[in-house]
């Protein structure tokens, strides 16, 4: 076995939450390499030509939840990151050939084409929305309270954290806790039937509760999913959507030229097949090619079911860990595609080739809630619904750098499809005939789609696991339930961004505050590991 010189910080995972860990770290003067698996650093947060010409953001695909405070602190523009906004937010075409579009200004006139009952209660809906985002939003950069079965010197600091989130929740008055308890634990469709009559705006808002959730939008625990994607921003402006110009992989490349200028060394290419465990302590790791890299400490960005499960050796976990993380949850119901277009699509409730506002939108092919509640139960008899959810962006409307002149990509966010398929049948088997149906699904709305396509790119679960590390296809590296949240992300009692292991760290999105590219969880996994650094819990490697 080869041994390499040792660091302060070894992070398996370049995705873009290890990268954010890793600078925040560098800047903290410590030396810290990073490990990843693929020829190329982002995890999921790339982009990549899938056709001759054709660049695309692979699997994540768009712009809203990273974290102002790490792109600031991170300086990401200086290092090649420009965000524009879509012109519009959503699109959505409805069954009887009418559309509804919104964003900003022009929501509540869009709304009242369908109900002015509806459109009068827009704003008081995104006041209140808004006001209980606010909240949460501090919440996100911070170290959850950690339940402990210690002394008290150990319970009193995270005694201290849950007396300020519990400060936090008790600036909003009675009915907006009210409001903020129902959304932790209704469903996304009953929360919104209690706001709205009409079927096109509850399904634009009832999108987000489905986004990465294979559940019904009538699960209960679905509107915290709705919540969870109203956190973003884009460039300042709260609520807002969009592109990185140079797609996704534009993040993850600033992230990786800003550590890699504060001294993070980067190795690709380079798979870790075990967590070494000395003495009860993580102290370093061994790739795939039996090199044995020693470090002060480890940090994971991947699943935490495919570090405990796989990469940590069973006998040295506790039993109940290796119990519960063998039974976390994933599975996020994704099928992902990209494709080549030789023109726009053309709507038949909004017609024209030419670029408009829809087209730089979300475009959501789901008219109403009963649609997706349909569609999710299709996929749980099925394995996937025979009428599916596909939201379409066009990032060429708004950055031709992906595109020859006049062509265009788009990005198909697919729902829903069964994580695992029904009789043991492998998605290899079925991901073409699926393929088909989701381009079929959006051509019923833009009849000039499926004869657009010059070329797919495919990502069923089972590729999006085999590709990125995505257990089951999962998107949020883990559901966002009740059970796995906040300080029970990934398990209660490991809620803080440490493994139950000494030196062992998780700075991925299944820690708090989840999925999505946040940077969040790296900012705050390096908060954590930097301070015990200063308290002499870890000491830097000579």
């Amino acid at each position: 076995m080869v041994k390499a010189a040792g660091c302060d910080v070894l992070i398996i995972g370049g995705g873009h939450n290890g990268l954010t860990c890793a600078a925040y770290l560098a800047a903290a003067g410590l030396k810290v390499t990073v490990l990843e698996r693929r020829s190329v650093v982002g995890g999921a947060a790339v982009t990549e030509e899938f056709h001759p010409g054709f660049r695309n953001s692979v699997a994540s695909y768009t712009v809203s939840l990273l974290n102002p405070k790490v792109i600031q602190d991170l300086e990401l523009p200086r290092f090649g990151l420009k965000v524009v906004e879509r012109r519009a937010s959503n699109f959505l075409p409805t069954e009887d050939g009418r559309y509804l579009l919104t964003g900003g200004e022009r929501t509540q006139a869009e709304v009242a084409k369908f109900s002015a009952r509806d459109a009068a209660r827009i704003p008081a809906y995104g006041e209140r929305l808004e006001a209980i985002a606010d909240v949460l939003r501090d919440l996100v950069l911070m170290t959850p309270p950690n339940a402990v079965a210690g002394s008290w010197r150990e319970a009193v600091p995270e005694l201290l954290r849950a007396a300020k989130v519990g400060g936090r929740v008790r600036e909003l008055d009675m009915n907006l806790r009210r409001e903020l308890l129902a959304l932790f634990s209704m469903s996304a469709g009953d929360y919104l039937d209690n706001w709205f009559e009409s079927d096109p705006i509850k399904a634009v808002y009832g999108f987000d509760g489905i986004v990465g959730n294979y559940a019904s939008p009538y699960s209960p625990g679905s509107a915290y999913v709705l919540l969870h994607h109203v956190f973003g921003e884009v460039n300042g402006k709260r609520g807002s959507w969009g592109h990185a110009i140079g797609g996704m992989g534009a993040i993850s490349q600033a992230m990786a030229k800003c550590a890699t200028a504060r001294g993070v060394t980067i190795r690709t290419s380079t798979p870790v097949r075990e967590v070494l465990v000395e003495n009860g302590r993580a102290v370093g790791a061994v790739t795939e090619s039996g090199e044995e890299l020693r470090a002060a400490c480890v940090v994971s960005n991947l699943n935490p079911r495919l570090l405990y499960t796989k990469l940590v050796p069973a006998a040295a976990l506790p039993p109940e860990v290796l119990g519960h993380m063998s039974h976390y949850r994933c599975g996020s119901g994704t099928f992902r595609m990209n494709v080549a277009l030789s023109e726009l699509p053309d709507f038949t409730c909004l017609p024209g080739r030419t670029a408009g506002d829809h087209h730089t939108a979300g475009i959501i092919i789901a008219p109403t809630m009963r649609y997706m509640e349909q569609a999710y139960f299709d996929a749980r008899a099925h394995g996937w619904s025979r009428n599916p959810i596909v939201e379409v962006l066009i990032p060429s409307t708004l950055d031709d750098s992906l595109a020859p002149k006049g062509q265009h990509v788009a990005s198909m966010f697919c729902q829903q499809v069964a994580p695992q398929l029904p009789n043991g049948d492998s998605w290899d088997l079925h991901r073409e005939a699926v393929a088909d149906l989701m381009i079929d699904t959006v051509n019923r709305y833009a009849p000039n789609f499926k004869a657009a396509v010059l070329g797919r790119q495919i990502l069923s679960p089972l590729d999006l696991e085999r590709t990125f590390g995505l257990v089951n296809g999962d998107i949020m590296h883990g559901v966002l339930s009740l059970d796995q949240l906040f300080s029970a992300r990934p398990m209660l009692g490991y809620g803080a961004y440490r493994g139950p292991l000494g030196g062992l760290y998780m700075c991925g999105a299944g820690t708090h505050p989840g999925g999505g590219v946040t940077g969040a969880p790296g900012h705050n996994a390096a908060r954590e590991i930097a301070g015990d650094f200063r308290r002499g819990r870890l000491r830097r490697v000579a």
